[in-house]
Parts: structure tokens; C-alpha cells; sequence
């Protein structure tokens, strides 16, 4: 029997979701930061240095950024951590990873880079004092697994961040729906020629789990003092747990 997901509004095979995801991050992998930018009007960019701020990495702190994209968070790990430290960078897309990598090298950060699939992280358990997913856990076909799997490699005291789109203050919803499926495919289609994979985006958000109940799936993965923060009246919101 074939197992079946969730492509945006789509309900597809498993394997077909992984080849499918994987074809819209090909394509936009280029455009990723202005499709970011267009996608949250530039907000995701504060979103993230509230993500950095949040983690409290150190110097000699061993840090895992998982989809880390174009490698925002691990460039600023990178630097928190120092040469003592060791943060990796890692996407299960190649062209994201290639983008990614090049930046940070280009920023003077020669960072350990992989191509690696959340669900089986090939890294020692009780390794990492901070793991991140910016923008990432939604497109995640099991995402219970890929929650496990990053606590297994936390260490014991480590701390879990999840940064993710999720469930908007009710009295914005029909605005923000406008925007998401209206207004964002037809900007995709002029910013990045490809409105598809910008209406995909917004079907992926409306499809992932809001605020609460993503807070019981990381307290179901075994993760404790599980908290949210709502950003920008829930357009995104940043899940924090703790390896006891």
C-alpha cells in the first residue's frame, strides 16, 4: 500500500512529495531571498535575528542549521560560535545547499556544509547545543521523524528552534489569503517566472500545523518547556524546546 501526503492542497504519494518539494527549491533556489522577501514584505528577515537572539549560541558551541537555505542562521552561528565551535549547515537540496555554501564562503566562513535529509540525520546522538529549522519543517513529509531526530542529536540542556510560517490573528485571515493566493503567484510569476511553485508556498502554510498544535508535536517528540512566540500576529511563529 502506498502512503500519502500532502503537496500544498494536493494529496500525493510520499515519494512523489520529496521529488516534488525538491523541484520547487530547484527552481527557486536563486531567487530564494527576494522570493523570501516578497513572501513576508522583508519581515522574515527580523524573524530570523529574533531566531538568533533566542538560541544564544556561544563560543564552542556545536550548532546544527537543518534547511538552512541560503545560510542566513549559520552565518550568524558561525560567527557567535567562533573558531572553537563547529556549525553545519545543511539542506536536503543541492541547488539550496550550493547557494548556501557559496555565500558563506564568500563572507570569509569556511562552515562544514551536507546534504542531508532531517528525517535521518547522519550525525552522533548528543552532539549539538543548538539545532535550527528556518522555513524548513513544513515541507517535511514526516515531520514527527525529522522532530525526533533533531532531539536525538541535541545534547542533554540543548535547545530546539523552529522558525515557520503558521497561524495568522483570525481578523487578518481573509487579507492575508488574498495576498497568499492572489497577489503572491502573480508576483512569483514576475519576480522568478514561475507562479507554481509561489502558490505551492502559500498552500504549504496553510497546510502545517498552527501554533499549538506544532507546540504538542515537539513536546511529543520528547522535548520539554516547549514555548511560541507569535511573530507579525502569527504569520510566523518560533517553537522552542529543551533536551532534558
Amino acid at each position: 500500500m502506498t502512503n500519502t501526503t500532502h503537496f500544498g492542497f494536493e494529496t500525493v504519494n510520499e515519494e512523489d512529495k520529496v521529488r516534488k518539494v525538491a523541484e520547487v527549491f530547484h527552481s527557486v533556489a536563486t531567487k530564494y531571498d527576494v522570493m523570501n522577501d516578497v513572501m513576508s514584505v522583508g519581515l522574515h528577515r527580523l524573524w530570523k535575528m529574533f531566531t538568533i537572539a533566542q538560541a544564544g549560541v556561544r563560543p564552542g558551541f556545536k550548532v546544527l542549521d537543518i534547511a538552512g537555505g541560503t545560510g542566513d542562521l549559520a552565518k550568524a552561528f558561525a560567527r557567535q560560535a567562533g573558531a572553537s565551535g563547529e556549525v553545519w549547515l545543511t539542506d536536503i537540496n543541492e541547488s539550496m545547499l550550493r547557494v548556501g555554501r557559496d555565500r558563506l564562503l564568500n563572507q570569509g566562513l569556511n562552515t562544514p556544509t551536507m546534504l542531508c535529509d532531517a528525517e535521518k540525520l547522519p550525525f552522533p546522538d548528543n552532539y549539538f547545543d543548538r539545532v535550527s529549522v528556518a522555513f524548513g519543517l513544513r515541507n517535511m513529509t514526516h515531520k514527527d521523524v525529522a522532530l525526533a531526530e533533531m532531539r536525538r542529536v541535541l545534547k542533554p540542556g540543548g535547545k530546539l528552534l523552529v522558525l515557520e510560517f503558521s497561524k495568522v490573528w483570525q481578523p487578518l485571515q481573509k487579507p492575508y489569503d488574498l495576498y497568499s493566493f492572489k497577489i503572491l503567484p502573480w508576483m512569483g510569476q514576475k519576480i522568478a517566472n514561475d507562479a507554481e511553485s509561489y502558490r505551492y508556498l502559500a498552500e504549504s502554510i496553510r497546510m502545517h500545523p498552527d501554533q499549538e498544535t506544532l507546540k504538542t508535536m515537539l513536546q511529543e517528540a520528547g522535548l520539554e518547556r516547549v514555548d511560541y512566540f507569535n511573530l507579525s500576529a502569527g504569520v510566523a511563529a518560533l517553537h522552542t524546546g529543551i533536551k532534558l
